[in-house]
């Protein structure tokens, strides 16, 4: 704690985001960076608290004490190794974690200004892949044991780098056509480059990870033979339908069918015109409203939507720092304004979704009515009741962004082990990443018993 009175004298600074007039028009991240003089001043704000409630919310256990203070003092490469022992891959969550250690750090209970942990972590990355510190290793020893990755999203990848390091021959296998899983074709460009993962894949691969690409395994029992252990990181490719009537006209579709599809014209895969999902020209309603919706909101105005509503089934969050209902250190459920909702997007709440409305077999607009949620007297989940008239949303594009469902695994044989989304339902990738490191020391366990 190179200056106590750091948190007394220096406010929190963010980077912020490019200006809107500028950042709809590309795909190129949104987010700034502020100069090393400023990170390291803010890095400063650090408390060194006597319990840092940062390392307990972290599902990774992030030491942002410990690199936070190597940061002020201008020690990149030791702030990236003390990062880099329990995060492997910071440059991902320094970009697109909500941050749980944020939200439960002292200085968001004293005076909700906390210490800046995801741009700091991902200013550590970047300088220490800029000067070089971020090198593959050579001092890994074979045991002579194989492993099978079956998904190369984030949990995957963590899983498959600790069991290199671990010594073990990896070979990680994923149905699409490069890694990285949602990383790749989920979360936009101008939320995370995928540069950064092709550099990192490329340093896993010199560090001998094998990937086969296009190849959906089906992992029975005759698969897992050929292998010491098997981990499965598939995460959650059923996404939540809608079952209303008209959901088969043409203009209503999956999130990820959008998002997907735009990451993969950027990396210059070509489609048709026909299969083409695109915003421009339309009026455009995403049904949800999580993260996904968000990434929805923003694609679609890059893609020079008419306009974009979002409708959520739930209510509206709190608003203001803080949650009663999940009071300090947890994570608040406080309404959140992304980047794209600033882009601009009329966001309604309490919501449901009667019928999709079309004319010869394309989309012009969709039914909706007010509810209400009442306490239900037997407990349990709320009610939902009528509560206004019902009403059409003129929309051209649908985009049904509602979550994903858990799936659901047959007996796999022993040396089978099951991790990230795949194993626990849809969730953030700093808790696929965790899950990932736990399931490669449980295999490590397995294999050395």
């Amino acid at each position: 704690m190179g200056n106590p009175k750091a948190f007394l004298e220096i406010h929190r600074q963010e980077a912020g985001y490019r200006p809107i007039h500028d950042r709809i028009h590309d795909f190129g991240e949104v987010e700034q960076t502020l100069s090393t003089r400023e990170r390291k001043l803010q890095a400063s704000r650090c408390m060194d608290c006597g319990v840092p409630f940062c390392h307990w919310a972290c599902p990774l256990g992030n030491k942002a004490p410990e690199w936070n203070d190597a940061l002020y003092k201008g020690d990149f490469e030791l702030a990236y190794q003390l990062l880099n022992s329990t995060n492997p891959f910071p440059e991902f969550t320094g970009r697109i974690c909500p941050a749980l250690c944020e939200k439960a750090c002292v200085l968001n209970r004293f005076n909700h200004e906390p210490t800046t942990n995801r741009e700091d972590e991902a200013a550590i990355t970047e300088m220490a892949f800029q000067e070089g510190f971020i090198q593959p290793r050579t001092d890994i020893k074979r045991n002579g044991k194989k492993v099978a990755v079956i998904g190369a999203g984030p949990a995957g990848l963590a899983a498959a780098n600790d069991l290199n390091h671990m010594g073990f021959t990896v070979t990680v296998f994923e149905k699409a056509e490069a890694a990285g899983g949602l990383l790749r074709y989920g979360i936009p460009n101008f939320k995370l480059n995928k540069a950064l993962i092709d550099r990192r894949i490329n340093l896993l691969e010199q560090e001998g990870i094998v990937f086969k690409y296009g190849e959906a395994v089906e992992v029975n029992d005759a698969f897992a033979k050929q292998f010491d252990a098997v981990v499965i990181s598939t995460g959650t490719p059923t996404a939540r339908d809608l079952k209303a009537p008209g959901r088969e006209l043409k203009g209503v579709h999956f999130a990820l069918e959008m998002l997907s599809q735009q990451n993969r014209v950027l990396a210059g895969i070509e489609f048709s015109k026909d299969e083409r999902v695109t915003a421009k020209g339309k009026d455009v309603l995403v049904i949800g409203g999580g993260d996904t919706g968000s990434d929805c909101i923003g694609t679609a105005h890059r893609q020079g939507c008419k306009s974009v509503t979002q409708i959520e089934i739930m209510p509206k969050p709190v608003e203001g720092p803080e949650d009663p209902q999940n009071p300090w250190p947890n994570w608040p459920r406080t309404l959140k304004t992304t980047s794209s909702h600033e882009e601009g997007c009329t966001r309604r709440w309490n919501i449901n979704t009667l019928e999709f409305l079309g004319k010869d077999g394309k989309l012009t607009g969709v039914k909706v009515q007010e509810i209400d949620w009442k306490p239900n007297p037997e407990g349990g989940r709320p009610i939902m009741v009528e509560k206004g008239k019902p009403e059409i949303i003129k929309a051209e594009l649908v985009l049904l962004a509602m979550g994903f469902l858990k799936p659901e695994h047959p007996q796999y044989a022993e040396n089978v082990f099951v991790c990230g989304d795949a194993a626990n339902g849809a969730s953030l990738v700093v808790r696929a990443m965790a899950s990932g490191k736990q399931t490669a020391a449980k295999v490590a366990a397995y294999l050395e018993r």
